[in-house]
């Protein structure tokens, strides 16, 4: 029998927001956690460049998997072997190859709720039985060591996301130890989504692999690099998974495109332009975090990293999904039903991308500060 999995609603509203689009109306995306920029400009033109000059085909580039070992020891002081990192078509198929090599069908893996959908439903697709760990504003909206000591029994693994999506919650260096030291002493398997690492504000991001050196770790072009449409990433796994994982990688997915390959290595040393991407993610924050509360959005998960404000609308609506319909058709403005992110709560919550343009962010303040003052505010309980 296969899987009964759930709908990604954003996917809804943003099919909303499309048709809304082709009617002539003005509208603003902020329902995907995608940058609204493009590939750094020496990425665009190396792609240029190998259009005209190679044939390409199925290819792994040595050359991208030494610039990301490189990047972890420098980033994060940790010695990584090329053999290690498996190039992915983006974050998704790394996650896929990380379960499969990992769990067997019936096996228990335990995620944070809010979290990723994907993470839900990619496993419930594998059979894998998720556990979900409800972590609210006293967790930071964050797994902990404490809720994965107390699970009875213990899950056979965990997916830990940190920035975290929908929240941008970062969990710190030493909480990521107790996590690691509770899942050595439990058995537990490690799988680290680091997909928001470079985009975090005033903090630094540490990898599981700091403290977990068997920790599977999935990575992506998508986010900080700016590379979403060119389906990039990776999966880091320990030396005693290689064989594994190249074995799915090589039935289940082959390569990925060899010319986002070769644009991603490049990307990899355009840090200020993407770092001025990384400002104008932290104008919008500010913004957000500013004129939000005057609306009555005063209850925000602490956006540490990534470009999301996931923020409590329980006092106009018990039915998010319906909430951010009518918003959109009112105000052009497209946003995320926590129902994506929360089966059980998420109905009272809404996320917001801010990987758009300051005046974007700008306009959308405009266009929903008077729609939230018009909306009848729901009693209290």
């Amino acid at each position: 029998m296969t899987a009964q999995i759930d709908p990604f609603y954003a996917i809804a509203v943003s099919g909303l927001a499309h048709r809304l689009k082709a009617e002539g109306r003005s509208i603003i995306h902020m329902e995907f956690g995608q940058p609204s920029t493009g590939a750094p400009a020496a990425a665009i033109a190396a792609a240029h460049h190998v259009l005209d000059s190679d044939p390409m085909g199925y290819w792994e580039s040595p050359a991208l998997k030494a610039r990301i070992c490189q990047h972890y020891a420098e980033t994060y002081g940790v010695d990584v072997e090329p053999a290690r990192i498996l190039l992915t078509c983006g974050a998704s198929p790394a996650l896929v190859l990380a379960l499969s090599m990992s769990f067997a069908p019936g096996a228990r893996v335990a995620i944070a709720r809010p979290g990723y959908v994907a993470y839900r439903n990619t496993l419930k697709a594998m059979h894998i039985e998720p556990v979900e760990l409800p972590c609210g504003e006293a967790e930071r909206f964050q797994l902990t060591a404490a809720a994965l000591a107390a699970l009875e029994p213990a899950p056979d693994g965990v997916i830990i996301a940190s920035p975290a999506n929908p929240t941008g919650t970062i969990i710190p260096r030493d909480e990521l130890q107790a996590i690691a030291d509770v899942c050595a002493a439990r058995g537990i398997t490690i799988i680290s989504d680091e997909i928001y690492h470079g985009i975090s504000y005033g903090q630094r991001t540490p990898s599981m692999l700091e403290v977990a050196p068997g920790a599977l770790i999935v990575n992506s072009f998508s986010k900080y690099f700016s590379m979403a449409g060119w389906r990039l990433g990776w999966l880091l796994v320990p030396p005693s998974g290689i064989d594994a994982a190249r074995a799915r990688m090589g039935n289940l997915f082959l390569t990925p495109p060899s010319l986002a390959q070769h644009a991603g290595l490049v990307a990899m040393d355009c840090r200020e332009e993407l770092d001025g991407n990384l400002q104008t993610y932290t104008r919008n924050r500010d913004l957000l975090l500013a004129a939000l509360p005057t609306m009555g959005l005063g209850r925000i998960a602490p956006p540490d990293g990534a470009f999301y404000i996931y923020a409590d609308i329980s006092e106009f609506t018990d039915d998010s999904m319906e909430f951010c319909q009518q918003l959109l058709r009112d105000t052009g403005v497209a946003t995320a039903p926590g129902i994506d992110f929360d089966p059980v709560e998420g109905n009272r919550f809404m996320r917001i991308s801010f990987a758009v343009s300051t005046p974007q962010v700008e306009d959308a303040i405009r266009r929903i500060g008077p729609w939230f003052a018009s909306r009848n505010r729901r009693p209290k309980p």
